[in-house]
């Protein structure tokens, strides 16, 4: 997808939203009636699962996309000496250290699910949450709490934010969002989600299967900054800033790594990384430390490797044209 067309396929999505919020709010209805199911559920492998359609935002090519008009300014925001940093790997503070995810089987069983901070933007339950889904940063854990749901037969994501589980086996959530896998349609404007910016957090993890396993990741990342403005780009539909610094990141701008930049220069393990950020980029989906890279944990990951990318500094970015601001 060219930019031109990232761009007509952002103008076309907003137009049709009206349309498609009935759809986008009633759980088990989707917009795509023929779904075959994956040919078997296999909790280990994901390969096989396409993480949106081909010509989504997040799985678009934006290497060659020109370079947006306040690049300078932005990345001079975020901080030109600051070094990329990898939120996520194997263990932190005696938790997963990342974002973890769990895969359930077509069978998983639905519970309720409350939502308080952000109900009216939340899509209802029930949801097939395992009373065992990892919470980031772990049970005891104060922060973000995110817990991630990943059904591959039926091509859905269940993602929630702070989320707590009841002694009876349901959940409570501020917030919660169904993302249907093979559709392309946005969250309304001006919703959240389990992500500040409304967008999905599995879409821009870095996985180890993607990354050791296949040595290819097919999509943008994820990643936070400090301070946001009050503004969104398309695929995001959601800021969380009071802030009108227009030199201050918009949620959903895309950043690119330039080419001066070389994958020889890194662990073969993480090379993958570097490669995806100069083909698809990194996407600004929450507020948070400067240049942290989002991730799934994995007892696989070589943390020193991981390290590695503290190499790549906030100068060796870029910010790309991708889509109007959103107020």
């Amino acid at each position: 997808m060219d930019r031109r067309a990232f761009i007509a396929w952002a103008a076309a999505t907003g137009a049709a939203q009206m349309a498609g919020r009935a759809v986008a709010r009633q759980p088990g209805v989707r917009p795509n009636a023929a779904k075959p199911p994956l040919a078997e559920f296999d909790p280990t492998d994901l390969s096989r699962l396409s993480v949106f359609p081909a010509n989504n935002p997040w799985n678009t090519d934006i290497s060659a996309y020109p370079v947006h008009a306040n690049s300078a300014a932005y990345i001079a925001s975020i901080g030109l000496a600051g070094r990329l940093h990898p939120d996520f790997g194997t263990v932190y503070n005696g938790a997963p250290n990342g974002i973890p995810y769990v895969v359930v089987p077509p069978e998983q069983s639905r519970v309720p699910v409350q939502f308080l901070a952000y109900a009216d933007q939340s899509d209802p339950g029930p949801y097939p949450v395992p009373a065992t889904a990892p919470i980031e940063g772990g049970a005891n854990s104060t922060g973000d709490r995110h817990v991630i749901v990943v059904d591959p037969t039926a091509r859905k994501l269940y993602e929630m934010y702070r989320a707590f589980a009841n002694a009876d086996g349901s959940w409570r959530a501020d917030c919660g969002a169904v993302f249907d896998l093979t559709s392309n349609t946005l969250r309304p404007d001006y919703w959240t989600s389990a992500d500040a910016a409304g967008l999905s957090i599995f879409a821009g993890l870095v996985r180890y299967d993607e990354c050791v396993l296949r040595r290819e990741i097919r999509h943008a990342l994820r990643f936070t900054v400090q301070r946001t403005q009050r503004a969104f780009i398309h695929p995001a539909t959601h800021y969380a800033s009071s802030s009108t610094d227009v030199t201050r990141p918009p949620m959903g701008l895309r950043l690119r790594l330039k080419p001066t930049v070389l994958e020889s220069a890194f662990p073969a393990s993480v090379r993958p990384i570097v490669t995806a950020l100069k083909r698809y980029g990194m996407i600004v989906a929450d507020n948070g430390s400067n240049w942290y890279l989002s991730g799934a944990p994995d007892p696989r990951w070589n943390d020193d490797e991981l390290h590695a990318l503290g190499g790549i500094l906030g100068q060796d970015f870029e910010a790309v044209e991708t889509g109007s601001l959103i107020r």
